[in-house]
């Protein structure tokens, strides 16, 4: 009577066992592939190229302002001498300044444009998660994940449909 229930027990861990589903997908790969990402990429790549055009004419005042100071150094009376030293030292924080603000606000458009992104993608994996029953769906292309079995199932198909790909 012990071995038939013992039998039973593994019987149904067995059973249980084989109905545990695990996928995995390539979310980098995936993210590239999505139409609202390149268009996101493009309209980031625009906002810093108006950036660093601005960073350039900043730039190009400070360089005309560092030469015109040296050609008269010389020749200029320590008030003026100093006061223009000051207004090319003032030039070269507000440079520093303006690349720290340009960064940050780099990052936070990134982080706007991506992020309606990003939870479209998670919306359609918790969908194929649910209607494929899966128990975990990893992520390859983070670092934690070292090995995935042949038996783990590529969710992409599933999610690239749900995405409309």
């Amino acid at each position: 009577m012990k071995n038939i229930f013992t039998l039973a027990l593994v019987a149904m861990f067995a059973i249980g066992a084989q109905a545990q589903k695990f996928a995995h997908i390539d979310s980098q790969k995936l993210m590239s592939e999505l139409p609202e990402r390149v268009a996101a990429e493009q309209q980031l790549q625009d906002e810093a190229k108006k950036l660093e055009d601005q960073l350039g004419i900043m730039g190009n005042e400070l360089q005309q302002k560092y030469e015109d100071y040296m050609t008269k150094r010389d020749s200029l009376p320590d008030l003026i001498r100093a006061t223009r030293e000051k207004e090319i030292q003032d030039a070269q924080a507000r440079i520093q300044q303006y690349q720290q603000m340009a960064q940050q606000s780099l990052s936070q458009k990134e982080q706007q444009l991506l992020m309606p992104i990003i939870e479209k993608m998670q919306n359609a994996i918790n969908e194929v998660g649910k209607e494929q029953n899966y128990i975990y769906i990893f992520d390859i292309s983070a670092q934690g994940i070292l090995y995935h079995s042949e038996q783990s199932e590529d969710a992409t198909p599933f999610i690239k449909k749900k995405l409309g790909l």
